[in-house]
């Protein structure tokens, strides 16, 4: 089983869907701002990705520029953030067992599959 965290207005997220679908995976797809992941759910993702919170924040949105460009947090400070703001999460984010990649590019996946 194949987790993808998806964002279907983002056309790195759709193409890497594709791509899984393609490769015949099965696969759970998690619509993150409809179903937004807990912080302790995003902790466990990024481990399995070996990042930081802080590698995976959008910092292009908004809401960053607005309320926390320029300021520091700790990592649970940030999964909190990130749990309650969840257009900050980097995506598409695939998660298959114990390993998870971003899909940027696309193709980055298959390293994991």
């Amino acid at each position: 089983m194949v987790t993808i965290y998806h964002n279907n207005r983002c056309s790195k997220s759709r193409q890497t869907l594709e791509l899984l679908r393609e490769k015949g995976e099965e696969l759970q797809v998690v619509e993150y701002l409809k179903e937004t992941p807990s912080a302790q759910e995003l902790k466990a993702v990024l481990k399995k990705l070996g990042l930081k919170p802080e590698q995976v924040l959008r910092k292009g949105e908004q809401v960053y520029k607005e309320q926390y460009a320029g300021k520091s947090y700790t990592d649970e400070e940030w999964l909190q953030i990130m749990a309650e703001n969840p257009i900050l999460i980097e995506r598409p984010i695939v998660v298959k067992g114990d390993k998870a990649a971003i899909g940027r590019p696309p193709e980055k996946v298959l390293e994991i599959l």
